[in-house]
């Protein structure tokens, strides 16, 4: 049988699941995919004939997440040992609460989920939570899914390879946030989000993502009416149009960053650009 053109293994394991007042655990259908067939980056770790091999054992148990907040922690739990929970298909926003305050990472297809890790050294409480943009698919990698693949240590050297991509990206995240200029935050953000997510168009680039003003602000560590304003500006300058989730961004990074940096354009606390003597906006 297969599930959106990929060959699955059905199995007469009980379905697990639960649901909660604010958050809803991913329900389980009863079935394992291989999980070569479902990521077409992980498949090319390997050549044709270890592809074979492979893929009879590299099988996998596949959660689906319905739009909104998730509840993860038991299928953490069933992890175990294991790599985490691998994003198959859809959009998550993770969120990372100390005190008052939220930052939030957003992940996609490819990228590896891991519980909180929590150590005896930690001074600081904080709380991790996770909401799918849209319609989600997981696959659980647990400690048996991690001994049945150990004769092809490809497989695990691209699975760190991507825990590693994601906490370089952090670290990009961290650089924009660093950024004093709300709006210089924004550009850069948008444009990182455009390298894996963006469509070339005339002029620019075509961002469509399920990213409300609120989510923006959680991050680039702004608030809602600030990212609301800052959009605003963005737009009557030229540099970035479009409405909450659906984004134009006219010309290229350089440009913006030119623009903003350099003063070629400066946005009036009345949200309107004006140019200058000299050719420039002021």
């Amino acid at each position: 049988m297969s599930v959106e053109g990929r060959d699955v293994v059905r199995l007469g394991s009980p379905q697990w699941g639960g649901d909660s007042a604010d958050a809803k655990q991913p329900a389980s259908p009863q079935l394992y995919v291989y999980l070569l067939d479902a990521d077409d980056d992980l498949a090319e770790e390997l050549d044709v004939r270890m592809r074979f091999a492979a893929r009879q054992l590299a099988t996998v148990r596949v959660l689906e997440a319905e739009t909104g907040k998730c509840d993860l922690e038991s299928w953490f739990a069933a992890v175990g040992r294991g790599p985490g929970l691998l994003i198959l298909d859809g959009l998550v926003a993770v969120d990372t609460r100390i005190s008052n305050r939220t930052v939030t990472e957003l992940l996609g297809s490819g990228d590896l989920l891991q519980p909180l890790s929590r150590h005896v050294d930690d001074l600081i409480e904080r709380s991790a939570s996770w909401q799918a943009l849209c319609p989600c698919r997981f696959a659980l990698l647990d400690a048996e899914f991690a001994d049945r693949v150990l004769p092809w240590p490809q497989i695990g050297h691209a699975l760190l390879r991507r825990t590693e991509r994601r906490t370089e990206d952090l670290g990009v995240m961290r650089a924009i946030s660093c950024q004093p200029r709300l709006e210089v935050r924004l550009v850069l953000f948008l444009w990182h989000l455009a390298g894996r997510w963006g469509r070339v168009e005339s002029g620019g680039i075509h961002l469509t993502l399920p990213l409300t003003h609120r989510l923006l602000g959680q991050l680039v560590a702004a608030e809602r009416p600030s990212i609301s304003h800052a959009l605003a500006r963005l737009a009557h300058a030229g540099l970035v149009t479009g409405t909450a989730g659906d984004w134009h961004l006219h010309g290229s990074v350089d440009e913006h960053l030119a623009s903003l940096l350099e003063g070629t354009v400066r946005l009036t606390p009345s949200g309107q650009a004006r140019r200058s003597s000299h050719g420039r906006f002021a």
